[in-house]
């Protein structure tokens, strides 16, 4: 019997994905409760920069990280994302271990998004076109809010039809498959610089050290 190709737990998700997923969860839930709070509105602007910084990085990292994180493993065409909904509203699971291009339509939405956020407050701080921005700024943060909810759902959905947890896999990184398609290396030092830079940007921030981005 060949072994290789029976199902065991194998490492998918590498450290630098990890840390970039779970400090976005850390950085947009900071934001969103800091955002009606005046004497919280230094930590607010350090928790939604430090967001834009996470999904710039994600960007580079889609492009250059192991084969699980990039852009080309998972962002598919209209024709085939709809094929694979319609495919999962009749019962038929995605076989893919990476991001399934439903998932990967919510990841992507959601990046673009936040830049959005980022970039109507920093224009809400610089009082750039009276309300206007300020307003965009709450709109566009609600329909991340409402992508969030349904990425939870949807994760949570997908776990009991897969038969997996997929949120303790984005912890763990593992997942079942073969031993052929797991990734070589976790990457833990890239996931630690990663880890060191938002919470130094974070601080920046919040000691008032960027006034460029605060006033």
């Amino acid at each position: 019997m060949n072994t290789s190709n029976q199902k065991q737990s194998i490492l998918v998700w590498d450290f630098p994905v990890r840390v970039f997923h779970w400090l976005l969860v850390v950085s947009f839930a900071g934001a969103w409760l800091t955002s009606e709070s005046e004497a919280q509105q230094m930590i607010h602007y350090a928790f939604g920069y430090s967001a834009c910084a996470l999904v710039l990085f994600r960007i580079i990292w889609g492009i250059v990280g192991t084969r699980y994180a990039r852009f080309t493993q998972f962002i598919k065409g209209p024709r085939e994302t709809i094929h694979h909904i319609k495919a999962l509203l009749t019962g038929n699971q995605h076989p893919g271990l990476g991001h399934n291009p439903a998932g990967a339509l919510a990841m992507i939405s959601l990046m673009v998004l936040i830049l959005f956020i980022g970039l109507t407050g920093y224009w809400s701080v610089k009082e750039f076109l009276g309300d206007l921005m300020g307003d965009a700024h709450d709109a566009i943060a609600s329909i991340a809010m409402a992508i969030v909810i349904l990425h939870i759902a949807a994760a949570i959905i997908m776990s009991f039809l897969q038969k997996e947890n997929l949120v303790r896999s984005m912890v763990t990184g593992k997942k079942q498959g073969v031993t052929e398609q797991a990734i070589l290396y976790p990457l833990y030092f890239v996931g630690v610089i990663l880890a060191l830079a938002w919470a130094y940007s974070f601080y920046l921030v919040v000691n008032g050290s960027l006034p460029a981005l605060t006033q």
